[in-house]
């Protein structure tokens, strides 16, 4: 019987990583109701588009600032209270959203609304890199990835039919309730739960050991090996996809004439078909590498533009934001997996703000030069150069993401019962 019971397999989501994704998810949830209508809802505010793309671009700086502290702050206070101290932040940046009357008003609660993506955000792909073996952790990223699909299903269409119903407040009343409801379950899980990762000694929040912190970073962001690869394609990457990304809800109801509910469920139909995608990302990386399905990924998303492009009814952009919804599911685990393989551990927080964070100030303009595109070119031209990227991005992946053995860094993995103690946290909001 013990020899049975010793050969059990465990079970990819340990017990901890099951907490972690149910308040993943309820945040999640309200928090996919409100970036689809955001857009709009600040136009109901008396924005006009270049209004748009510039409030975009203004909070884009905030979270920009604040991730490269947030990672650091993951790094030496432990993922579950960096999560815990975020998801206090982002109850209050509902309340602000909630109470802003203007869409100038609106730019600063938008701002307070960015703190759980500077500490939540950099504590996700850590905890699971930490709590996970390295010949699964293509599996468990994908998993994981599946189960945040979820949100994106219930979400959008969620917050369509209430801001239909209710008005965009009432939504957003809604949303934040959701949101207070997983930030409770994320303070109890810091001051209650351990993860079975090994656990790093905490450290004081001073100056010199941010400064450290940076400096290593920058080192490895400038090395010129995979992560440096990893740094130039994503920022391309980042650039094209921030040019259309926000303006997309606009195109579908001043261009195509898609209502909000409809949009609302545009977005349910991308991650109903992105869903299980993440699961079949997950196990080509464990059977081959990461490239796979990062070149998969990239084709699929120009095939969606090009579709999205030529849509006139509600059916063709739904065939549009499916195609969107599987091409982004194969990028998820791909992104993660080779990140977690190449950076220790203990650096995964830092480096995961850092590096983001790099990413949007190099891609800080984008949303604003997007609507520039739109109103002295045409409304397509902001897709048509993310279509382009999303296509030429796959040269560099094709030759530079190869992981040689020898040349991996693998993060220490402790496996569950071995004495061991916990670092960790979640959520990607």
């Amino acid at each position: 019987m013990d020899t049975v019971i010793k050969n059990k397999k465990e079970p990819l989501l340990t017990p901890i990583m099951r907490w972690f994704m149910l308040a993943m998810v309820l945040a999640n949830i309200g928090g996919m109701m409100t970036p689809l209508l955001m857009p709009i809802y600040l136009t109901e505010l008396g924005a006009d588009i270049t209004d748009v793309g510039l409030v975009f671009t203004l909070t884009a700086a905030v979270i920009l600032v604040l991730q490269i502290f947030g990672g650091w702050v993951s790094d030496s206070i432990g993922r579950l209270r960096a999560v815990a101290i975020g998801s206090i932040g982002g109850t209050l940046g509902y309340a602000a959203m909630f109470l802003a009357p203007t869409w100038q008003w609106m730019i600063l609660a938008l701002a307070v609304y960015q703190i759980p993506y500077a500490l939540v955000g950099p504590s996700f792909q850590a905890f699971i890199a930490e709590n996970s073996a390295e010949e699964n952790r293509g599996r468990v990223f994908g998993i994981t990835n599946a189960i945040f699909s979820i949100t994106g299903v219930i979400g959008p269409p969620l917050g369509g039919l209430l801001a239909s119903w209710i008005g965009f407040k009432g939504m957003l009343a809604v949303s934040g309730l959701l949101y207070a409801m997983a930030a409770g379950l994320r303070i109890w899980m810091a001051t209650t739960k351990r993860s079975q990762a090994v656990e790093q000694p905490s450290q004081k929040l001073t100056m010199s050991s941010f400064k450290k912190s940076m400096s290593s970073m920058v080192g490895l962001l400038l090395a010129g090996g995979v992560i440096t690869w990893i740094f130039l394609t994503d920022g391309v990457a980042d650039i094209a996809f921030r040019m259309s990304g926000e303006l997309q809800p606009l195109y579908l109801e001043q261009i195509a004439n898609i209502t909000i509910t409809q949009i609302g469920l545009l977005g349910s139909i991308t991650a109903i078909a992105g869903m299980f995608v993440p699961l079949l990302s997950g196990k080509l990386i464990d059977k081959y590498d990461e490239r796979l399905p990062l070149i998969s990924g990239f084709v699929l998303i120009f095939t969606a533009i090009m579709i999205f492009l030529r849509a006139n009814n509600f059916l063709t952009f739904g065939i549009s934001w499916a195609v969107f919804g599987v091409g982004g599911g194969m990028l998820g685990p791909a992104y993660q997996s080779i990140i977690s393989k190449v950076v220790p551990a203990k650096m995964l927080g830092t480096f995961s703000g850092v590096f983001h964070s790099s990413m949007g100030f190099i891609s800080l303009p984008a949303p604003w030069i997007g609507a520039q595109l739109w109103q002295r070119f045409n409304p397509q031209m902001p897709f048509i150069i993310t279509a382009v990227a999303a296509l030429l991005i796959n040269i560099p992946i094709y030759f530079k993401f190869k992981l040689p053995d020898q040349n991996v860094k693998k993060p220490k993995f402790v496996e569950p019962g071995s004495g061991l103690s916990p670092l960790l946290a979640e959520a990607k909001d």
